[in-house]
């Protein structure tokens, strides 16, 4: 039978939920942990455990593994796996814990799985149950991404010993937004100062709460549009919004239509282009087809709530054909996704 670690006193006892719920007793965090970090409010910490690594982002996507691990490609820094991954997108936790001593990376994920278990989540993905999974997914999954803040090395879950690597991820249906969870844990059988490893094991837990992120670009004035358009012949505006993969306008965009509509009265002479762009999540014609009916959205908004007339107004929708930023980062898509304006020769 499996034994799991009592975190009160030590003692080896059977698996059950009771011991399981044991296992997760809150405790007061080590003072050990890195500074400025803090467990996840929606899952307790192993105990015994420190906070050696903490990122978080109010808003980003996450990548989720789903299936086995097939291989990385280096050129595009992707990795592929036998089912695409999910991506969600929300507020992501990232928190890396050590658990010195005789722990495995077996015990740490089993003793996880036994938490989401009891707070009802579903589990997605176990690589200790597939036999196609590979060694190297510890590496990919968190080396590879260094941005999170550790006081160890960032190469500590690619250098642990490959076959210790274990992965599990894991979803919570929720009203108000799904929470997902991806658990990867690494072993060191012995303690090693080049990596600022401690015997034991390693658990990095990645946690994204789902939700839609909250608009915050500055509006752009008639009279800054009328001067970008001087200058440059278009303006692009981030206060036009849609939902994911809609073409309604969210209520939202009335301050930037405001200011549209406020161009077009100062100049009665300015006809204009109004052009979607978006990023390149799909494929090429969806996205044409979308960025022209959110364009088509904002010529029916102005011609039906401000009065303006349809000849001043040409929509036109371009994809992700004309990008101003990267389509390989969250920051380089959020900015592909615009509408422009640009003037019809008088």
């Amino acid at each position: 039978m499996l034994q799991l670690r009592s975190l009160s006193r030590g003692k080896r006892l059977p698996l059950s939920a009771s011991v399981l719920a044991l296992a997760f007793i809150t405790v007061a965090a080590p003072a050990a942990d890195l500074p400025d970090a803090k467990d996840h409010p929606l899952l307790k910490r192993f105990g015994g455990s420190e906070i050696v690594g903490y990122d978080m982002k109010s808003f980003d996507r996450y990548e989720l593994q789903t299936s086995t691990f097939k291989g990385y490609n280096f050129s595009r820094k992707a990795r592929t796996y036998a089912a695409p991954p999910l991506s969600p997108e929300g507020a992501v936790t990232r928190i890396w814990y050590e658990a010195a001593g005789t722990t495995s990376a077996l015990e740490l994920v089993r003793n996880y799985q036994g938490e989401l278990k009891i707070q009802k989540f579903e589990i997605l993905y176990d690589s200790s149950q597939d036999p196609a999974a590979t060694k190297w997914v510890g590496y990919f999954n968190n080396f590879s991404e260094k941005e999170i803040r550790t006081n160890r090395s960032h190469y500590i879950f690619y250098a642990a010993r490959d076959s210790s690597t274990l992965v599990c991820s894991a979803k919570l249906g929720r009203p108000e937004g799904d929470v997902y969870v991806q658990l990867t844990a690494v072993q060191w059988d012995k303690a090693n100062p080049t990596y600022k490893a401690r015997q034991g094991a390693y658990i990095a837990v990645d946690i994204v709460e789902e939700k839609a992120m909250a608009q915050n670009m500055v509006v752009v004035s008639a009279g800054e549009m009328a001067k970008a358009i001087g200058a440059t012949g278009r303006v692009a505006l981030y206060g036009i919004l849609f939902d994911f993969n809609r073409a309604d306008l969210k209520p939202e965009s009335k301050p930037a239509l405001d200011e549209i509509a406020e161009l077009l009265k100062g100049d009665p002479g300015l006809k204009l282009y109004v052009v979607g762009h978006t990023d390149d999540v799909g494929g090429l014609e969806s996205n044409l087809s979308l960025s022209k009916k959110r364009a088509d959205a904002v010529v029916a908004a102005l011609s039906r709530e401000y009065g303006v007339a349809a000849s001043r107004l040409s929509a036109h929708g371009l994809a992700f054909l004309a990008p101003v930023a990267v389509n390989t980062t969250d920051e380089g898509r959020a900015k592909n996704r615009r509408v422009e304006l640009v003037p019809q020769a008088r």
